[in-house]
């Protein structure tokens, strides 16, 4: 599969993947072993000599703070013990007993049980309590059928880790610690890194929530890109765009919407300038490059990029997901070779030290004698949004810049609340967006385990752990926008189709929207918005007055 797909097939794309197979080995053959179901009967308990139970309640009676010293020795004397195996656990566990037979579906959380002294199985009544409060939501529902065929997003039928993740952070948010070790004691039974999206998201929100109460990393932490090998990265995010529209579809969005911006322009010999924050590390441009080559007129004499670069020394939150590569990740200088094949003269500029926040004209080497246009993908949310606001004064930066065009995607956490410096509120806003992706993610590879599969959900996970992580949602985006003198942009009909054209690949749950009046598209999974994709330009009012 390439990239991207257009509304009439273009065999010339078939040149750009010979060049990204060539580049790197890209793209191999798709996993042939099926994801092999394990047994359900392999959790790993914590030491059962060391009551973690007991430790949060002596703490809590002597009146300590969720969040004191205290508390944070406390869980880490088992830290050991709420690391997970690697045992799969693929079948729905098997349900507490009730009066009620329910389908194995509408069975989802297990009652919990471990064994005495005596051999005989004791019913551990904190965990007990966890899983029937979860189960109380459900039995009402049990026998509905979903008449949507799963695209009801706002039926969380089934959504089990949330159920149990959201209300301990809660929990810890109040002081709670007897609802915080029962919860926690749930999650560690039914934690796995392989697994449906519930077991996957229980596994990484039980790390996340220990993380934070031992204020301290956990000791198997998941495979993120910074700490892959730069090949393997590359071909996992290629395998990602190949089997999901995560990042896909604002790429293409975004290209379409760059020609658009071009067709616009009365002056055709004027060079092109590209401002790249993304998070697409380079593959998001071979398909553009090969766009503008078939262009009417040729392509501009000049095609600059620059890169303002995400790394661990210049990012201001370093857990911000997808925006930090593996050192050594060379995608970029591979791309001036593969313009010039097609008679593009690019140059690439990076920066690699720079802080988004103190970009500038002189920063960039900004000339007017350019069509400046800025594609800024998912990384500007990371800037700090209280206090002294860094995203509106960015905003004001990107103003001053003049440019013909601004391509803003971000994801749509919908994000308005004036409450997300609460962390039980943000945490949920988190994990909400953690299961989308791993939802749709088991759907992309069809349920199979693979180390591409891993580390793309091990990046996306990171959003639990970076409480800094919170976006404002598509609204408070434009309100920005619109206030610092853009004006929203309807996208081109080849926008339009190209995306709907590219949409049509992947799973069927995956739905654009359009809406014309804010000249927005969305891309949602399940009936839920996942992202947003928006045009922009000068707002000439502004300017006159």
């Amino acid at each position: 599969m390439t990239l991207e797909e257009s509304a009439e097939p273009n065999p010339s794309q078939d040149h750009i993947l010979d060049w990204l197979e060539d580049s790197a080995s890209l793209l191999p053959s798709f996993l042939d072993d099926p994801y092999s179901p394990g047994d359900i009967n392999g959790y790993q308990w914590w030491d059962p000599n060391h009551d973690f139970g007991q430790d949060l309640i002596t703490i809590g009676a002597a009146g300590a703070s969720i969040n004191s010293p205290a508390i944070a020795a406390a869980v880490s004397n088992v830290d050991a013990g709420l690391v997970q195996s690697d045992s799969a656990v693929v079948n729905p566990p098997v349900p507490l007993s009730s009066s009620k037979r329910r389908r194995p579906t509408d069975s989802i959380v297990p009652r919990m049980s471990k064994k005495s002294s005596n051999g005989k199985n004791d019913e551990n009544e904190d965990g007990k309590a966890g899983v029937e409060e979860v189960m109380g939501n459900k039995r009402s529902a049990g026998n509905k059928k979903n008449k949507s065929n799963g695209n009801n997003g706002n039926n969380k039928e089934g959504r089990w880790a949330e159920q149990l993740l959201n209300p301990c952070a809660t929990a810890i948010t109040t002081g709670n610690l007897t609802r915080v070790q029962h919860l926690l004691y749930v999650l560690n039974e039914l934690a796995s890194s392989t697994g449906d999206a519930n077991h996957r998201l229980a596994d990484h929100g039980l790390r996340a929530l220990t993380q934070h109460l031992s204020s301290s990393s956990a000791s198997t932490a998941p495979v993120t890109f910074a700490s892959t090998e730069p090949k393997f990265f590359q071909r996992s995010l290629l395998k990602f765009y190949e089997v999901s529209p995560w990042f896909a579809f604002p790429n293409t969005i975004a290209n379409a919407s760059i020609l658009q911006i071009l067709a616009q322009e009365p002056d055709k010999t004027r060079n092109l300038h590209i401002l790249d924050i993304g998070v697409s590390h380079g593959v998001q441009w071979p398909t553009l490059l090969e766009a503008l080559s078939r262009r009417s007129g040729g392509p501009p004499p000049v095609v600059r990029i620059t890169v303002v670069a995400a790394t661990a020394e210049n990012n201001q939150i370093t857990d911000t997901p997808f925006s930090i590569g593996p050192p050594g990740h060379d995608f970029y200088s591979r791309l001036p070779g593969f313009a010039k094949s097609m008679n593009i003269n690019l140059h690439i500029n990076r920066l690699e030290n720079h802080p988004i926040q103190h970009l500038n004209a002189q920063t960039i080497n900004n000339s007017h004698g350019e069509t400046l246009i800025v594609c800024a993908q998912f990384r500007l949310h990371h800037l700090n949004h209280n206090g002294p606001d860094q995203r509106t004064e960015f905003l004001k930066v990107l103003r001053s810049l003049e440019p013909k065009g601004v391509i803003l995607s971000e994801n749509n956490m919908d994000c308005s609340c004036s409450s997300c410096g609460d962390f039980a509120t943000g945490f949920s806003l988190r994990v909400e967006y953690l299961w989308k992706f791993l939802d749709s993610t088991s759907s992309a590879f069809k349920g199979r385990e693979s180390e591409e599969r891993r580390v793309m959900e091990g990046e996306a996970a990171k959003a639990l752990t970076n409480q800094g992580e919170m976006n404002e949602g598509k609204e408070k985006w434009y309100e920005r926008m619109q206030g610092v003198g853009f004006r929203a942009e309807v996208f081109g009909e080849d926008a339009i189709d190209g995306a709907r054209a590219l949409l049509r690949k992947y799973d069927s749950n995956w739905e654009m929207i359009v809406e014309e009046k804010e000249g927005c598209v969305g891309l949602w999974w399940k009936g839920q918005p996942v992202s947003f994709c928006s045009l922009w330009k000068l707002d000439v009012k502004v300017e006159e007055s």
